[in-house]
């Protein structure tokens, strides 16, 4: 597994350890600390790493989580990367062309969150879906797939997102930074991608 992919599960594993030697917090009437928190909900701001193609994405996203039992939320996540655009040299028929081709990304995610108590919290979650490519640019006399490195085309593929984040907050805003390794499966080929993720959230 690459650096990345080491880096995530070393945080998972850091915001586990957190967890497991925190001891319940109570109010001085004995309810537990956030008994009224039932989810939250956020915006972001998005940066995917693309390995195989050495591409850098940027773009915005939103998610809706809600408790289930103590510390644990499920979340659903969707971002959306603004296209980017890079230059390929395809060969087709023995003839070599160089084309730019543009590259837009979706994320659809959805997982439990798992947290700490407290003001701050540390957090680890584990998510799965889809990312969907969508690719498009110039060809030339329609012979040249659009494609970057071997996304053609576009199409959808299956995704895991383990990572690991920290929370600020001040009552029932706070600013939520995360970062993971985003595991595609494209077209029989495991790629792990950086992805990471800031912005503001409201706790409700």
């Amino acid at each position: 597994m690459r650096n990345s992919a080491k880096l995530s599960w070393l945080a998972l594993c850091l915001a586990v350890l957190v967890h497991a030697g925190q001891a319940q917090t109570t109010t001085p009437t004995g309810s537990t600390e956030n008994k009224k928190d039932h989810g939250n909900i956020g915006a972001f701001l998005n940066f995917t790493r693309l390995q195989d193609q050495s591409l850098n994405l940027f773009g915005v996203g939103g998610r809706l989580g809600f408790k289930v039992y103590g510390p644990v939320m499920l979340e659903a996540e969707m971002a959306y990367d603004f296209e980017r655009t890079q230059t390929q040299v395809i060969t087709v028929g023995g003839l070599s062309n160089t084309v730019r081709t543009n590259m837009r990304v979706l994320h659809a995610l959805f997982g439990p969150k798992i947290q700490t108590k407290g003001p701050m919290h540390l957090f680890l979650l584990a998510k799965t879906g889809i990312v969907n490519f969508g690719v498009g640019g110039p060809a030339t006399a329609g012979a040249i797939n659009n494609q970057i490195g071997t996304i053609i085309n576009g199409d959808t593929n299956l995704a895991v997102y383990p990572g690991a984040g920290i929370e600020f907050n001040i009552k029932r805003v706070g600013i939520r930074v995360e970062a993971g390794d985003e595991i595609i499966f494209l077209r029989g080929n495991t790629t792990h991608n950086v992805r990471a993720a800031i912005g503001p959230q409201i706790r409700f």
